[in-house]
């Protein structure tokens, strides 16, 4: 079974910055794309930023040019690097992998973390 777990989160001032990270755990060989998703109060989980195995990127508009994704393909973790905070960035943020091969030979498809509260304050 494989598991993602982030980290990361917190109460930060607008303008300031967070980084999360999130951690992918059992027996793998690769993973195809990770990323991130937001979900706020009342609204329904979006896109934040995905990357890929070969390291393309993409973006939501709102994350443009203010979030970062990276990942390190030997630990199987993935990272966002989020400046210039904005309250509308508070919410739970998700990591997210996708085709998940384990050593075994077993494909994982969509597999989510538990999720990391970001509060960002006025």
């Amino acid at each position: 079974q494989v598991q993602l777990v982030e980290s990361g989160g917190g109460l930060m001032q607008a303008g300031g910055s967070l980084t999360l990270s999130c951690a992918a755990s059992g027996s793998i060989f690769s993973i195809n794309a990770m990323g991130w998703y937001r979900q706020a109060p009342g609204k329904q989980r979006e896109l934040v930023a995905e990357i890929t195995s070969s390291g393309s990127t993409n973006y939501a508009d709102s994350a443009k040019g203010r979030f970062t994704i990276s990942r390190d393909n030997a630990k199987n973790t993935v990272y966002v690097q989020m400046n210039s905070l904005k309250p509308e960035d508070t919410g739970v943020y998700y990591c997210y992998a996708d085709s998940i091969a384990t050593v075994t030979g077993q494909i994982w498809y969509s597999q989510w973390g538990q999720g990391t509260q970001v509060t960002v304050s006025s």
